[in-house]
This record gives C-alpha cells, structure tokens and sequence, in this order.
C-alpha cells in the first residue's frame, strides 16, 4: 500500500469515527425527539420501538396547555438574560482592571475569584436562602439573578482577563492620544476587540443559568415564579407519569440551545481557546 492510499484509508477511519462518535453523543436528544413524536401506547412497549408507527405532535400541544410551560420559558428567559447581560458588564469591568493595573497579589487573586466557581451549590443553598428571605427576595426574579451573577463572574472575569491582557497597549495609547477618556478607550476601543470572549462569556452562562435546576427549585416555591428545569420536573403526578410531555418539553428547551450554539460556535472556540493569564 502506498503512501497516497494509506492517507485516504487514515482519513476515512478518522471521519468514519468522528461520525460515529457525534451519532453516539447525539442518540440521548434523538431518543427524546423520537419518544416526543410516539403514539402515548408506544412509549411503553418492551422491547422499545425507535420508529414511531405514527407520527403525532399532541405531546407539544399538551406540554402548552396543560401546563404553563409558556410562563416557565419566559421565567428561564428574563432570569438567564439579566443574568448574563449583567455578568458580561462586570465582569468586563472587572477583567479590564486586572489585566491593566500591575500590583502585588494580583494572580493570586485571580485564583481565589476562580475558586469561587469551585463551591457545590448544595454547600451555599441554606445561607443563600437565609439571605433572600431576609432581603424578602424569595420568589423574585432578583432572588435568582443575584446567586446566578456570582457563580457565574468568576468564569467571566477569568476569560476576559485572559483576552485583555493579550491586547497591544497601543491601542489604548492611540485612543489617549485622539482624545478619548478612559471610559471611552474600554468601551469603544477594549470591548469591541474581545468580542469572541464576550460571545463565548455569553452563551455559557446564557445555558447554565437556563438549565440550573437547584436554586430554582429552592428559591422558586410558587408556581407562577418557576423556571424550565424544575417546571418539567414536577410533570410527574402521584399517580402519572407523562413521558411523552416531558420529552416534548425537553425538545423544546434544547432546541434554542443548539441553535445559539451552532451559530456562535465560531465565537466559542476563539473563546475557550485562549491562552493562559499573563503576568
């Protein structure tokens, strides 16, 4: 076998695995699209069918009427949103500080905020839910915003930090030099040119806000004020379990998801794939 020949059967081998391996990662989503189309007798039939004998969308008409799945969406949305776009404006500022000014302790504290990601929620849910109740912040919006912002600013900060302090410094001195102000030079000058990490900030915390559960489900106790995640959990009844509604109800949730994702991805990857701090 040549050379030439070898490098084809070496590509098809490593495009035959990548195939396999995305088909292999996608089959959780696949089954619960396929559930979510079943007829309600089907979706119990040992040995599972995975075709569907007959298609039909009443599970998605059920998951809306049933349910106030359309008030869940936009608690999830409202919440993930602020969070994020609030996480992004702090965290810039906060990034932009640590990657200008030179002084005595600064990585180390750039590990400790990073550490701060590292805490279990489960070890912070009591005095967290002692704090918002005595702020009188349960069952808010800003009683979720709030924890939301702090796990997730660590990330924030540390990926900002990285891509500011990557920036030439004449940028700054030529922005000084036209006239702007430092406030100026950060917002129309620093900000534009991290735009990858700003996507990248964006839509991570964009998700994990959108699909945590525990907070939501503590701090969350009335039904009007409830999120995606823990909405769909209390599908299930004492005497009923929907799987049909739940799949359905996951479909609908990840979809949006995959779809920000597949259209900034290009953002995410020049995002996570920056180089360490510099000193």
């Amino acid at each position: 076998m040549n050379a030439k020949r070898k490098r084809t059967v070496g590509w098809v081998a490593f495009y035959l695995f990548v195939v396999v391996f995305v088909l292999l990662l996608l089959l959780p989503f696949i089954w619960q699209f396929l559930t979510s189309v079943k007829p309600l007798k089907e979706i119990a039939e040992m040995p599972a069918r995975w075709i569907p004998s007959k298609v039909h969308f009443d599970f998605y008409v059920n998951v809306f009427t049933k349910h106030p799945f359309a008030r869940y969406l936009l608690n999830s949305f409202i919440v993930a949103m602020c969070s994020t776009l609030l996480s992004i404006a702090i965290g810039a500022s906060a990034a932009y500080a640590l990657s200008r000014l030179k002084f005595r302790g600064r990585k180390a504290l750039l590990m400790i905020i990073l550490s701060i990601s590292m805490f279990p929620t489960i070890a912070t849910l009591s005095p967290l839910y002692l704090i918002l109740r005595n702020m009188k912040l349960l069952n808010t919006y800003a009683g979720l915003i709030l924890p939301y912002i702090v796990f997730s600013l660590p990330f924030a900060i540390w990926l900002m930090t990285s891509f500011f302090s990557q920036l030439d410094h004449g940028y700054e001195e030529a922005a000084y030099l036209d006239g702007c102000t430092h406030f100026q030079t950060f917002t129309k000058i620093m900000l534009p040119l991290i735009r990858p990490a700003t996507f990248s900030v964006g839509l991570l915390v964009f998700i994990n806000c959108w699909n945590e559960y525990l907070y939501a489900l503590t701090f969350m106790t009335k039904d009007s004020m409830r999120t995606v995640p823990v909405g769909i959990a209390l599908f299930p009844s004492n005497y009923q379990l929907p799987w049909g509604d739940m799949a359905a109800a996951s479909i609908v949730v990840t979809v949006p998801l995959i779809l920000l994702v597949l259209i900034f991805q290009k953002n995410i990857v020049a995002g996570l794939t920056t180089g360490g701090v510099k000193g």
